[in-house]
């Protein structure tokens, strides 16, 4: 088997994933993860980052919502204390956080950054605004 993603949405699906691993080779490697984040959830997340972005300067510098989701992403692996990935920029000035995607997070890991950025910008005074969708749902 290569690779294959169930989500235990129903009892057929457990009982496959049941027979899967039962009929699994040794060192087959098995993962298993919460529900996926919401819209609603990602909706939020994105109106609070551009609430920072607009009304924040972080060490001198204003930073768009995409570096604001890589600053909390970073708060978010520290305080679950996830493995953090790390290596040496290209040109040695600094390092890349190679743990940094939201796509992935669970509902309940979710929840935890919003809080994250919930607090730090309820440290510094921002105002939060609601989240607007777009045609397609995503913020």
């Amino acid at each position: 088997m290569g690779r294959a993603l169930l989500v235990l949405a129903n009892d057929r699906f457990k009982r496959r994933a049941i027979e899967w691993i039962e009929k699994a080779p040794w060192e087959t490697r098995v993962e298993f993860k919460g529900p996926k984040r919401t819209l609603p959830q990602n909706d939020r997340m994105w109106a609070m980052l551009t609430d920072l972005s607009v009304q924040l300067a972080w060490h001198g510098q204003r930073l768009a919502p995409d570096d604001w989701k890589l600053v909390m992403l970073d708060a978010l692996r520290r305080e679950t204390r996830e493995q953090l990935r790390i290596v040496p920029n290209t040109d040695g000035t600094g390092f890349v956080n190679l743990s940094t995607s939201s796509s992935d997070l669970s509902k309940d890991e979710m929840t935890i950054l919003i809080e994250i950025i919930f607090s730090f910008g309820a440290q510094h005074g921002v105002e939060w605004s609601e989240p607007q969708q777009d045609n397609r749902g995503v913020a």
